[in-house]
């Protein structure tokens, strides 16, 4: 499941970048480690704003975090942090 989520991220990521959007990039083997330590905090993932901005938030670690595909790697806690980040911006579930 954690190759599965690491692969998920890389992928948005991309999409980013073809958005023009730079995220720093992250080994699949720390991705869930990283995913952890950006939710733990007040600071927003890499390129939320600007997804944000060009209405991409599903390329969003939070979405990811979100995504049922994946809830069961992360706490309540932190899948909580990313559902109040993307509710508070707005964001709705397709």
């Amino acid at each position: 499941m954690e190759q599965k989520f690491a692969a998920a991220w890389a992928a948005a990521r991309e999409k980013a970048a073809a958005l023009g959007i730079k995220m720093r990039p992250v080994a699949d083997a720390d991705a869930l480690k990283t995913a952890q330590r950006t939710l733990s905090g007040r600071r927003l993932s890499d390129g939320f704003n600007q997804l944000l901005s060009c209405g991409h938030l599903e390329l969003t670690l939070e979405a990811l975090v979100v995504d049922k595909r994946f809830t069961q790697l992360f706490t309540d806690e932190e899948a909580n942090e990313a559902l109040n980040r993307l509710l508070e911006v707005g964001y709705t579930f397709r």
